[in-house]
């Protein structure tokens, strides 16, 4: 490659933020060479790069890759008009509202067109090293799983448009638990029978503050997961036991460390004829403290770019896959689909 991809981002709240600094961290490979946001203001607080208004003014540029860092409604229609055109799409998760959103994305998903979303958990150290371990074989198969992962909303949580059904399509479950959700299917492929028990007692959102899923697959692999925005205190744990061996991932390096020091906590199956204490094996534990899980994602997105390989980790196909868990999720809550219409009217901004 002789000169770095031509990229450019619509919505610049927080993801898009952290989107450009990812960009311009890879002079080398990625060029940022324009910002769209439809608020003025957002737009006025810009500065070292071309703004626009208007999605088309910034598509006609002729860029090659297009991060999309816009809420759920918006998304899949910016997804589509971008691969129409040839763009290459890195969109941030989830990739819309519901499932129709991203069977509606895949549909537009041409040969040559690369197409990848945000699951940047995968490329956390301590999910990476825990990934390794079990492909490795060295502890078996996986029995099953079970997440934790929660927060405490804040004082201005209530005004997030995440909480907004005809915005975001779900709560809790469908903003931060498909994080949990896409990391099952990570190391364990398909779950095909869902249970799900929500509420939203605490924030009276009429979307759920509270989601306990339970899955199973045809390998009789089991796991659970409990996404709550009444945590009070930042959680993420990921229990993984193996036939011969258990694993935890507990922290999470994050922009406001509140999650705690990431760290990866491995042990070995031992019964009383190996350990001095029943059912407390020794313990190898492995601190992490530099996130590169957005570089990480990025850098292997542009390598499929360049290289014109398959995307195959955070794909469109695992997007579908976690969705459809969702939206099986809901229906056995009784939880309603978005009732929201797939607006045309262009608002790409995030406050």
């Amino acid at each position: 490659m002789n000169k770095p991809l031509k990229c450019g981002i619509v919505g610049y709240g927080y993801m898009g933020e952290i989107r450009r600094a990812v960009i311009e961290r890879h002079p080398e490979t990625m060029q940022l060479i324009g910002i769209c946001d439809t608020n003025e203001a957002i737009r006025g607080k810009i500065g070292g790069v071309r703004t626009f208004g208007r999605l088309e003014d910034l598509l006609a540029l002729k860029i090659d890759i297009l991060f999309v860092c816009t809420p759920n409604c918006f998304s899949p229609e910016i997804c589509m008009k971008a691969m129409d055109q040839g763009i290459h799409v890195f969109c941030e998760k989830p990739p819309g509202r519901d499932v129709t959103d991203i069977k509606n994305i895949i549909a537009h998903e041409k040969q040559g067109v690369k197409l990848m979303f945000g699951f940047n958990h995968r490329f956390h150290p301590g999910i990476v090293k825990a990934k390794v371990i079990v492909d490795s074989g060295r502890f078996g198969r996986i029995l099953n799983l079970r997440g934790l992962y929660g927060k405490s909303g804040g004082i201005s949580f209530k005004k997030s448009w995440r909480n907004n059904r005809e915005i975001s399509g779900g709560g809790i479950l469908l903003d931060q638990g498909i994080h949990m959700l896409d990391l099952f299917s990570h190391f364990c492929g398909d779950f095909e029978d869902v249970k799900c028990f929500a509420s939203d007692d605490f924030w009276k959102f009429a979307v759920e503050d509270n989601a306990f899923v339970i899955l199973q697959n045809r390998k009789g692999q089991s796991a659970s997961c409990h996404s709550s925005a009444t945590f009070w205190k930042h959680t993420f744990r990921l229990d993984i036991t193996l036939e011969e061996g258990c694993m935890t991932v507990e922290g999470l390096l994050s922009k406001s460390g509140s999650y705690g020091r990431e760290k990866l906590i491995v042990a070995n199956r031992q019964f009383e004829d190996a350990t001095h204490a029943v059912g407390n094996p020794a313990e190898e534990v492995t601190y992490f403290d530099r996130d590169l899980s957005w570089d990480l994602e990025v850098e292997e997105f542009v390598r499929c770019v360049i290289q014109d390989s398959p995307v195959i980790t955070s794909s469109s196909q695992d997007a579908l896959r976690v969705m459809e868990m969702i939206e099986r999720a809901y229906a056995d809550a009784q939880k309603p689909k978005s009732s929201a219409k797939h607006t045309q009217k262009q608002n790409f901004g995030i406050t």
